[in-house]
Order: structure tokens, then C-alpha cells, then sequence
């Protein structure tokens, strides 16, 4: 399995999920990927918790902050300086709509909103590192930035993490491939016109699984929506899914084991 205990600053390291229904959510996931619910006995921690799958961390569950709020999925990138990085985030025309901030004894999180309206998070890594099950079926495989304004993140994201965007051709659809050094380690696309006119950019969370349809038909059975089925791209066959509680993920049959962690 492609265990970690570690990342370097500027990889994708963790995921959570910021739900309207903490216990609803844990139900369908633990039905449609096989993960465990192991929420935090303590007051203070917000009624968070781990998913786990045979014993790793694969992604973190809580309720969403702020009334109104819908469900969704928060990407986490690797850093050696939150403070530092926030002040990048400033410099480089985004918002910190989080300040550093200590997480008990497991690391420092800070929240930023960048100019294209997509919003993402930095993880300063303290007793918790990040996903410890990556790659593999069930777990974190690749992040993807869909956006409204492909120059305005692309200006961005390279300020903030150090990331140099590839621009390729797929299937005649312009895709952005974010690489740090010689490594791809997320994506970006822009927005389709049919996406509904609300929809701000965002970053999509992609689950890697052993079998597509079956992963699809298990998900459409606990109440999920197919927005995309069974759609061919160069890693893999995906489909993209909107949870009970209204968050949209991806899941992905892989070609090969790769992805950007």
C-alpha cells in the first residue's frame, strides 16, 4: 500500500470533509468506501474526526462552520511556515480568512481564499502529517482546481506553494498540470459553461477505486448524485459525485497507481 508519514512543503497532503450531517456523512462513506468513523472525544475539537480504512487516515469528517454553510470538500497543502505562508497569500492578492492557528499538539492550519474564489488550506505539519493511505483504492489521489479564472489562480497558486503550471491538451480541452520541480502534484481546469452560474471555483477531491461502475452504482444506492459517469481521461476512467449532504468528490479507476502524494 502507498503508506505515508510525511510530506514535502508544497505537496497535497490531507483532505476533510465539512458536512451539514457529521453522522449522515460518516453512514455513506463508511457504505461506499469502506471507511471507519473515528470521531474525537473532546469538547474542544469541534465534533472532528478521522476516516479511517484498515486502520490509516485517509481523510478528516466534521461539521460545517457557519450557518447556511453546504457540504464540501477541503483540499490541505504542505507547508513548513503557515505564517509565512499566509503573508504569501496576502502579497499575492488573496484573502487568509483563517489565521494560523494550532490544532493541539497536531500542527497549524490557516485558510485562504484565492483570487479566482476557490478557497484551500495549508497544513503545518506538528503529530499529524497528513493522509497515511494515498494512491490506492479508497484513498486520496489527486486534487483539481476548477475555475472561473484559469490566469488569475494559475498567478496565484505559483506565488503561494511554488508550483509551475504545465499547460496540456486533452482531448482538445485545455488542462493545467501543477508541478513542483520534476513532480505533478494537482491539476486545474476551467469551468464549463454549464456548470450553474453560481458555482464558484473550487477544488475537486478525487478517490481512487478499484472498480468504477461498482464504486458508482454503491454511491447512487446510498443517495449520491452522478453528475459525470464512467467518463474516459488519461489516467483512468472517473466518475464525479455529489454526496447526500450536497458535497461533489470524484472517484477515479486508475490506469496504473500514480497520483500527486
Amino acid at each position: 500500500m502507498a503508506q505515508r508519514s510525511g510530506y514535502d512543503p508544497g505537496v497535497p497532503c490531507w483532505v476533510d470533509l465539512s458536512s451539514t450531517d457529521v453522522e449522515a456523512s460518516a453512514r455513506f462513506y463508511g457504505e461506499v468506501f469502506g471507511w471507519q468513523a473515528d470521531m474525537i472525544d473532546d469538547p474542544e475539537a469541534g465534533g472532528y474526526g478521522m476516516f479511517l480504512h484498515q486502520g490509516r487516515q485517509v481523510a478528516g469528517l466534521g461539521p460545517v462552520m457557519g450557518g447556511g454553510s453546504p457540504s464540501f470538500w477541503n483540499m490541505f497543502v504542505a507547508t513548513d511556515d503557515a505564517g509565512a505562508l499566509a503573508e504569501r497569500v496576502r502579497n499575492a492578492g488573496g484573502a487568509v480568512t483563517m489565521e494560523p492557528m494550532a490544532v493541539f499538539d497536531e500542527g497549524v492550519m490557516t485558510v485562504f481564499q484565492a483570487p479566482d474564489g476557490s478557497y484551500a488550506a495549508a497544513w503545518q505539519a506538528g503529530d499529524h502529517h497528513g493522509a497515511q493511505l494515498v494512491n490506492e483504492p479508497v484513498s486520496l489521489c489527486w486534487n483539481e482546481l476548477v475555475t472561473r479564472d484559469p490566469l488569475a489562480a494559475e498567478s496565484f497558486y505559483s506565488a503561494v506553494f511554488g508550483w509551475m503550471p504545465r499547460l496540456q491538451q486533452l482531448d482538445g480541452i485545455k488542462y493545467t498540470e501543477w508541478q513542483l520541480g520534476e513532480r505533478a502534484v494537482a491539476g486545474m481546469a476551467e469551468m464549463f459553461s454549464d456548470y450553474p452560474a453560481a458555482t464558484p471555483s473550487f477544488w475537486m477531491t478525487y478517490f481512487a477505486v478499484a472498480d468504477l461502475d461498482a464504486t458508482t452504482a454503491a454511491a447512487e444506492g446510498a443517495g449520491a448524485s452522478v453528475l459525470v459517469r464512467g467518463t474516459e481521461a488519461p489516467p483512468g476512467r472517473f466518475s464525479m459525485l455529489t454526496d447526500p449532504q450536497g458535497a461533489t468528490f470524484s472517484i477515479i479507476q486508475l490506469h496504473e497507481i500514480a497520483g500527486n502524494i
